[in-house]
């Protein structure tokens, strides 16, 4: 009776830890995964602003490219005098 109480204690003291370990690695890659997504969404967030900043850059150009036209055909306006 003593053998099958110990085994019986033993099979629950292992499922026991067993179930502890699993609890243990679930919260573990539910950080991991917490963390992978913040690592992500700051990498969004930094191509974000490169694209945000390279679209400026753009529109100045642009702007730059206009102003230049103009100043070209009033030169050649007054050239033409």
């Amino acid at each position: 009776m003593k053998k099958v109480l110990l085994l019986v204690a033993t099979i629950a003291t292992l499922g026991f830890v067993s179930c502890n370990n699993a609890q243990v690695n679930a919260e573990k890659a539910r950080q991991d995964s917490l963390a992978e997504v913040a690592k992500l969404d700051s990498i969004a967030k930094a191509q974000a602003d490169s694209i945000q900043i390279a679209i400026e850059a753009a529109e100045a150009a642009a702007a730059a490219v206009d102003t230049l036209g103009q100043a070209v055909e009033e030169t050649a306006a007054l050239t033409n005098q």
